[in-house]
């Protein structure tokens, strides 16, 4: 599973893990919207696994946690591999566990470096773990 936003790394990293065998299928997160042409070569590409992309309900991690939810009841996952970028992780693995039960891996895609960045994302990540905090269930 991919979760959504850009820098597009993170896709690339989901399709690589797919190919070397970590996973037989590669679930994205197309928060960015259908009308991306970016994520048409991942969402309509041609793999040999299989490849399905979903838009988050609602448009943020806890959608993309409840579909994990949904697919893992539906598909008997058990253990699922999570990309996103390395800001988001804890506070990723932390909405998903509130949906998932299973085994969970998270990988980490690059992020940008510099004070600036690190700072603005330290505002935003704490922001969201509160938010996090607050809402009840999955």
């Amino acid at each position: 599973m991919v979760l959504g936003g850009t820098p597009y790394e993170r896709f690339d990293i989901g399709v690589e893990l797919a190919e070397r065998g970590y996973a037989p299928q590669l679930v994205i997160s197309n928060s960015v919207g259908s009308g991306d042409r970016t994520m048409d070569k991942y969402c309509h590409g041609h793999f040999d696994f299989v490849v399905s992309c979903f838009e988050p309900d609602p448009w943020t991690t806890k959608g993309e946690a409840q579909e994990i939810g949904r697919r893992a009841t539906q598909q008997g996952w058990h253990h699922i591999i999570v990309v996103t970028f390395t800001p988001h992780l804890s506070r990723a693995r932390y909405i998903v566990e509130k949906c998932f039960d299973g085994e969970l891996t998270m990988v980490a895609s690059p992020s940008p470096s510099g004070l600036l960045f690190w700072a603005g994302m330290y505002i935003r990540q704490s922001a969201g773990y509160l938010n996090a905090l607050t809402d009840r269930g999955c």
